[in-house]
């Protein structure tokens, strides 16, 4: 998403929210949605089966170089979201954005300095950014 078209969304959802505009409402929207996001996950798990879980102990050995472990770790998903699946997971991201919008919107932050911010934290961290 670029710059201008997060700005864009972000303005969008200032003009569309209109019942929940306090901040613990919003709040609790983004925590809602992100339970939805969670929660068609697992269906298409559970209920579909287009894609299974696997996981178990990740096989690293603490001598071995970051690029082969990338190779070596494991993301535990098998198989491919299946097209309604994935279109649910999909309603259900944007969902989520929406509400972190409308949050951005209440507090006075842009959407993209959000992103920029941890994109430059991406960049100077690299692997080490989430561990």
């Amino acid at each position: 998403m670029s710059a201008q078209s997060l700005h864009a969304f972000q303005d969008q959802v200032s003009e569309l929210l209109l019942r929940h505009r306090s901040l613990l409402d919003i709040l609790s929207k983004t925590n809602q949605s992100g339970a939805s996001v969670n929660r068609a996950v697992a269906k298409a798990i559970t209920e579909c089966g287009c894609i299974e879980v696997h996981a178990k102990k990740q096989d690293y050995e603490a001598d071995s170089g970051l690029e082969q472990a990338k190779v070596l770790l494991d993301n535990h998903v098998q198989g491919d979201l299946c097209e309604n699946c994935k279109e649910v997971i999909v309603a259900e991201l944007g969902r989520n954005l929406f509400y972190m919008s409308a949050l951005c919107n209440l507090l006075d932050i842009r959407l993209e300095d959000v992103v920029e911010k941890e994109s430059r934290k991406c960049s100077t961290l690299g692997l080490f950014n989430m561990s």
